[in-house]
């Protein structure tokens, strides 16, 4: 008797790693996507240094680096007046998700997932890797917004932390940069939707010469979230179990994290717990640093908190536990 078909809901980074994990591990796999892949999606499109390892094992770093990510050696958070500029522990990566996602999934479409574009998706799944679910009330919600630049480029990845929103900017692939950031609503909507009238002088500066290749993307609203101690039936993965704040940089990593756990376990017919419980050892902490954050910057003692953290440090506790 062959093994049961893993259904995976969602296309996207843990989607598809879930889908090559548990192809690894013998179990054939249906995978469900909503959306024609691929696409531009509001993302920092920032890849740790511990990505590498993990496409390793999926046996996907060779596709990887041939796509042409840019390579990320240093660092610059801009915290009101105060700026912090640190090397990156070891050189990271940043690649769109426009080129990521078709990687990811065209790679497991070949080694024998199959994917169904579905605009209604009937069937349960196994693994939901869907991205986002909760829902958010109205009033002070967050949205993300982003667009994509050319221009100059290094190899820096800036961070821009102004009031109650913050930007990133990096290279990505061909000679591209990406401007990523988030924005309550009610300031996004006093000014339509486009988020230029709220940049502060440093992040006009910025961006001052560069030609935007195409208009803003907005997606939201954003909750913050982790799923780890619900009772659940099936598998969650990537932002379906939690999302953390973009401005630490390690969703696409945790993304690929779970997937690849989440289809192993999947394949195997592991408890759901013991997964949710890996999942809790290896988030845990970016998530508490990550919440700690966030309310610094919420309550505007982020200057002083950069004065005293090295950014190597700050960096490292933003990190999965890998």
């Amino acid at each position: 008797m062959g093994a049961r078909t893993v259904r995976v809901v969602g296309g996207g980074p843990a989607g598809s790693a879930v889908a090559i994990a548990a192809l690894a591990d013998g179990a054939p796999v249906t995978l469900y996507e909503k959306s024609h892949l691929p696409r531009h999606k509001v993302c920092g499109e920032f890849l740790s240094p511990e990505v590498l390892p993990i496409l390793e094992s999926l046996n996907l770093d060779r596709a990887f680096l041939a796509a042409g990510p840019a390579r990320l050696t240093s660092a610059v958070l801009h915290l009101g007046r105060s700026e912090k500029r640190f090397r990156l522990p070891e050189p990271a990566f940043s690649l769109s998700r426009f080129t990521f996602d078709h990687l990811l999934l065209t790679e497991a479409a070949r080694r024998g997932a199959d994917v169904r574009i579905e605009s209604k998706i009937a069937a349960a799944g196994d693994v939901l890797a869907h991205g986002r679910q909760t829902p958010a009330p109205k009033g002070s919600r967050l949205f993300g917004f982003k667009a994509h630049f050319r221009g100059a480029v290094d190899n820096v990845v800036e961070m821009f932390f102004f009031g109650a929103c913050y930007a990133g900017v990096s290279p990505v692939e061909g000679g591209a940069i990406n401007v990523c950031g988030l924005a309550p609503e009610d300031l996004l909507r006093e000014h339509q939707f486009h988020p230029e009238p709220l940049f502060p002088a440093s992040l006009c500066e910025r961006l001052h010469g560069l030609e935007q290749s195409f208009d803003w993307l907005i997606t939201g609203p954003l909750v913050f979230h982790e799923e780890f101690h619900r009772e659940k039936n099936y598998y969650l993965a990537g932002d379906a179990l939690g999302f953390v704040d973009p401005f630490t940089g390690s969703g696409m990593l945790s993304a690929l994290i779970t997937g690849k756990l989440a289809g192993a376990s999947a394949a195997r017919q592991s408890p759901i717990e013991s997964y949710n419980t890996e999942c809790r050892k290896i988030l845990r902490r970016q998530y508490s640093v990550a919440s700690m954050l966030r309310r610094a910057l919420g309550a505007g003692i982020a200057d002083n908190l950069a004065r005293w953290i090295p950014g190597q440090l700050l960096y490292r506790l933003t990190r999965p536990a890998i």
